[in-house]
């Protein structure tokens, strides 16, 4: 790069200024969408935060966040669970209210 290639502080600041105000203003230059997982759809389906979610199924909720982001993905007892939950997220909710009673 050459000398003339960088910008001065007030350059660069003034850049980054008018980029945030685009973007207040919704004029963003991308939007990234992305789509949750079977995971992420099965706790949204119970209505419980992550911390719950996790809870009921007897995991950390780490292990929840993993599976969700997609680093990890759970075993066979796990992926069955949470097609249950899927199917009939009452059930988790149940789960999780007798697990918090005992």
């Amino acid at each position: 790069m050459s000398k003339n290639d960088y910008m001065t502080g007030e350059e660069l600041g003034n850049k980054l200024l008018a980029a945030v105000l685009e973007m207040k203003a919704g004029q963003a230059a991308r939007v990234t969408e992305v789509e949750p997982n079977e995971v992420a759809l099965a706790r949204m389906k119970t209505g419980m935060t992550q911390s719950q979610f996790a809870e009921a199924l007897d995991i950390s909720p780490r292990t929840l966040q993993e599976w969700e982001q997609g680093r990890r993905q759970p075993s066979g007892a796990a992926r069955t669970l949470i097609r249950i939950a899927t199917r009939h997220p009452e059930v988790v909710q149940e789960a999780a209210l007798m697990y918090a009673k005992s």
